[in-house]
């Protein structure tokens, strides 16, 4: 519906309620009603699943069109990404959300910071989510709140082309509103846990959530030693709880990513149930470490688990925890994403320890073998040291080609030295275009930083704190962020607009009319920003 049929909507309901209703403005309730595009969570799942589909099959055709996002931790921080993406790009297509459990873990627990362990709150992650869109709604009111000044300012001026253009930019506005990918652990529990999280998440708008492989309740970082994996009919039930919670509200076009850690986790905690030989727990079981047993030879408390007629007895840890043989992980990861593919889920995310297009890439070749349109979200980790790591992958490529390295020492390669060299540049290069190479060359639909704006939020601080309790004190400010947002445009520089102010006092307006008290007068010194 247009701005102006909508107008027209509510004027007919108004003068259908008569007398009682006459002090209601019909202009004023629709201008409310399109600042409110998406009245509750299901309506954004509902959108943004739809949107992530299109991708999804726009990547299939091209991969050329993959998708990127940032992870955020706080809602304002979420609404300022987009913001500034519609600013510099004119469109959010293909720019999503994401939402890291680390942070949550870190950032968002009333226990405090905790390690990404599965230790907050569980209900942190589905309030985050609603935190996050009120933010982007409320950047939606704003920037339409904007148009509508223009809107009345033209209808003033007696500008009917103006006045036209701007009802045809409002019925077109794009909104701030994107798909979120959202990281519910390990599920935080059982199947029953699983989906009763799942469900939270999903009413608060997450339309893609991202489960991993580990036992919940030693879930660890992606980044970390000490992960234990679980069992496929495991983690299939997980899967098939979330597809059911998406069913149940409604949104059947629900994204499921399926992450794998069993590239860098060495350990389980159970034996798989397995009917005979072949199935998916026998294939499971055949990863284990395991040695042949003379029955004569039996010990107290050994395990045993039989296999082409052999009795063998996988090794157990004193954690109670069982070991897999050494160099079974790509093996492990590609049987864990056919497997997931097959039963339900829609991504794949492998992580890994480094960022390696090739390495990625001769995964999902063997994945591809039997689900030929796999496709990835990959982290793309502050975990990793990517200068390093791109260095030395340049360094042996260089190696490999015969390419004179004396003035190369591969152990130091992260040293400023290096920043203007040849290696270098050829380094950064590839850093810049990993992204598109991971997405031609190793299916990559979807390139995600985990913590960037938990970094970004550390260095700016430090930078700030340097500077105002040094020698240049309020210099410090004005110079590097006041003056800075000032001269690039950054909307947050009126910040009473940004928190609402503007939309407060149109509200006050249409409550109230004439007896408005209205906060954006001349005495309020916002207006010293008019100009900028």
């Amino acid at each position: 519906m247009t701005y102006q049929a909508t107008v027209d909507d509510f004027a007919k309901t108004i003068g259908d309620n008569g007398a009682p209703w006459a002090a209601i403005d019909a202009e004023s309730a629709a201008r409310m009603q399109v600042q409110n595009r998406f009245p509750t969570g299901l309506d954004i799942a509902k959108y943004t699943a739809k949107i992530m589909r299109a991708d999804m099959d726009a990547y299939d055709t091209d991969p050329a069109h993959y998708t990127q996002s940032l992870g955020c931790w706080h809602g304002f921080i979420a609404q300022q990404k987009m913001i500034s993406i519609k600013k510099h790009f004119g469109t959010t297509k293909r720019r999503y959300l994401y939402l890291s459990g680390w942070m949550v873990a870190a950032l968002r627990s009333d226990f405090g910071p905790l390690p990404d362990q599965s230790m907050h709150e569980k209900t942190s992650v589905s309030g985050l989510i609603g935190e996050i869109y009120t933010f982007l709604k409320q950047a939606d009111a704003r920037e339409l709140g904007g148009m509508f000044h223009e809107l009345d300012a033209a209808k003033e001026r007696g500008d009917e082309v103006e006045a036209k253009r701007i009802k045809t930019a409002i019925d077109n506005h794009e909104t701030h509103v994107v798909p979120i990918i959202a990281d519910i652990d390990a599920g935080f529990g059982n199947a029953e846990a699983t989906y009763l999280l799942a469900k939270k998440m999903i009413e608060a708008g997450a339309c893609a959530l991202q489960i991993e492989n580990q036992v919940s309740d030693e879930k660890q970082c992606g980044h970390q030693d000490g992960k234990v994996t679980v069992p496929h009919e495991d983690f299939l039930q997980k899967i098939r709880a979330i597809r059911y919670a998406f069913l149940e509200l409604g949104i059947p076009e629900g994204i499921i990513v399926a992450r794998t850690d069993s590239l860098g986790a060495g350990l389980t905690k159970q034996i798989a149930f397995s009917k005979e030989p072949g199935d998916l727990g026998d294939q499971y079981n055949a990863f284990l470490d395991a040695e042949e047993v003379d029955p004569a030879n039996v010990t107290n408390g050994q395990v045993f688990i039989s296999r082409d007629g052999k009795l063998l007895s996988p090794k157990r840890l004193p954690s109670n925890l069982y070991q897999f043989r050494a160099d079974t992980g790509v093996d492990r990861v590609v049987l864990d994403c056919v497997t997931a593919l097959q039963h339900g889920a829609d991504l794949l995310w492998i992580e890994t320890e480094k960022p390696h297009v090739d390495q990625i890439g001769s995964m999902v070749d063997r994945i591809r073998e039997q689900v030929p349109n796999a496709k990835l979200v990959y982290n793309n980790s502050p975990s990793f040291n990517w200068t390093l790591n791109f260095r030395q992958q340049v360094y042996d490529a260089w190696e490999g080609a015969g390419k004179d390295l004396s003035a190369y020492d591969r152990a130091r390669l992260m040293s400023v030295d290096y920043d203007g060299t040849e290696l270098g540049i050829e380094a950064d290069e590839k850093i810049r275009t990993f992204q598109a190479d991971g997405a031609k060359r190793a299916g990559i639909f979807h390139h995600l930083i985990t913590l960037p704006t938990y970094h970004t939020a550390a260095l700016s601080t430090d930078n700030l704190a340097k500077r105002y309790f040094g020698e240049e004190g309020m210099l410090g400010y004005v110079e590097q962020v006041q003056r800075r947002e000032i001269r690039e445009g950054i909307a947050c520089v009126k910040h009473q607009n940004m928190a609402g102010s503007d939309i407060g006092d149109d509200h006050k307006e249409y409550f109230a009319g004439e007896a408005a008290l209205k906060a954006g007068g001349k005495d309020n010194t916002m207006n010293q920003f008019a100009a900028a």
